[in-house]
């Protein structure tokens, strides 16, 4: 399975931000939309991505601040990006490694989705579900070729 098939199923919305925006705009944003990150977009292009975790250092450092702080002053600028061609094992792999939940999917500079650990473990989930049903027909003979 690759990541286009999550992102084809579960819909290219992604939800973002502008760096010139502040931690209060994108705390309010997280909560509204029930989300864990939002992508920092500036002229289309990803420039970063803003975090629960984020948000959370954030808020113990410097609570009093928070509706004057730019989120281009605090999220992550690194981008660890997948693509739609991406193997889901591979992925999790690195999303694993890196212990990142969510990651922006990146075609030709511009973003095509974004997917979460949870989605992931959900695909995988999915189809091992159909590859064990298929096996017990197999073996209990109800194959319906």
């Amino acid at each position: 399975m690759q990541i286009k098939d999550i992102v084809k199923t579960k819909g290219s919305t992604v939800f973002s931000i502008h760096p010139e925006k502040t931690v209060k705009d994108a705390i309010d944003m997280l909560l509204e939309f029930n989300i864990g990150s939002l992508l920092v977009v500036e002229d289309a292009h990803p420039v970063g991505i803003f975090t629960e975790r984020d948000s959370l250092r954030i808020c113990s450092e410097q609570a009093e601040q928070l509706q004057s702080i730019r989120i281009g002053e605090v999220m992550t600028s690194e981008l660890i990006i997948g693509r739609l061609e991406d193997d889901v094992a591979s992925v999790m792999h690195v999303m694993t490694e890196k212990r990142i939940r969510h990651l922006p999917i990146i075609e030709e500079g511009y973003v095509a989705g974004m997917v979460s650990i949870g989605d992931l473990v959900k695909s995988q989930h999915d189809e091992n579900e159909l590859t064990i049903h298929y096996l017990k027909d197999y073996i209990t003979g109800n194959d319906m070729r």
